[in-house]
């Protein structure tokens, strides 16, 4: 009797070892094991060792990794016009990119702030957006990545697998309204007011920028000319910073029908539909949203506002 009641305590403790195994009771594989374990996240590896971030992501974290495929490395060889071994040959590159796919804490796919900023164990941000079910990740080069494997399990964390690699800022306010034809006017204005250091600057700022028909209509408004406007720094001043906003504000983040702050002193508000209200009861409307800079956000208006007369 006593054997048999041995036999039966030995088999349920057998059992439950089982059971606990199964449901990963402790015995869960890393970040870099479930990495290594994939055949399509060999690059990732590599790259991961190259960069001397293995102990860093077996540490116990929790860490949240946005896990670029090997068709993706090989996609962004192409895109930089270099070769793997001189891509992990640089250290300091792979290391800023890979340090841009590591949240710090525990992001499960249900807990993502669609919309808003993250912001990565490497300092940059990105955001991610929903669409029909799917999610996406706009980088801070305005690129964009798909999540096509979500809440892979480590015992430090999470995997998300992505099929694009995602790359931080390499332009500030000012150089990316420069890179866009549309914004030509705004960056004349920005430099005949001497701006452009302050919006290159560390902020971060939020820029409402207007295109090149608004900055005609503002001028068929006022009935001057574009050289009239430029030459007016005052008058072109307090226009410009009535466009900047202290922060860095996401369109999720817009306080809408809450007055806005802006670095020049007046205040505008915002409406459910994207419509801005200025000073003077004008109606502006935000026609393009988040495009993402190293020191802020941009959104585009169709419309200059004005500060109060």
């Amino acid at each position: 009797m006593q054997r048999r009641s041995i036999l039966l305590a030995v088999g349920a403790a057998t059992v439950g070892s089982s059971l606990l195994a199964a449901c990963g009771g402790g015995n869960d594989p890393d970040i870099v094991q479930i990495a290594q374990s994939n055949p399509d996240l060999s690059i990732l590896v590599e790259a991961v060792a190259a960069a001397g971030l293995v102990d860093t992501l077996k540490s116990p974290g929790p860490f949240t990794v946005f896990a670029p495929t090997n068709a993706a490395f090989v996609s962004l060889l192409g895109e930089l016009g270099v070769t793997k071994d001189a891509l992990l040959a640089n250290k300091p590159l792979l290391t800023a990119v890979l340090t841009y796919h590591v949240l710090s804490g525990r992001v499960d796919k249900a807990a993502i702030p669609a919309g808003k900023a993250i912001s990565t164990v490497g300092g940059s941000i990105f955001k991610i957006d929903t669409s029909s079910g799917a999610l996406a990740i706009t980088d801070g080069r305005n690129r964009v990545s798909k999540i096509i494997q979500t809440d892979i399990n480590a015992s430090n964390g999470v995997i998300h697998v992505i099929d694009k690699v995602i790359l931080p800022a390499n332009k500030n306010i000012v150089e990316t309204a420069a890179g866009i034809s549309d914004f030509s006017i705004l960056v004349e204005a920005v430099i005949a007011a001497n701006l452009q250091g302050t919006l290159s600057g560390v902020g971060p700022f939020t820029v409402f920028a207007p295109t090149n028909a608004a900055f005609a209509a503002l001028l068929a408004e006022l009935g001057i000319s574009k050289q009239a406007l430029l030459a007016d720094v005052p008058l072109l001043t307090n226009v410009l910073t009535y466009h900047v906003v202290a922060g860095r504000v996401l369109k999720a983040d817009v306080p809408v029908g809450t007055p806005i702050a802006t670095v020049q002193g007046g205040k505008f508000t915002v409406d459910s539909t994207l419509t801005i209200t200025d000073a003077r009861s004008r109606k502006a409307k935000i026609v393009a949203t988040d495009v993402l800079t190293s020191n802020g956000v941009i959104h585009v208006i169709d419309k200059v506002i004005l500060p109060t007369a």
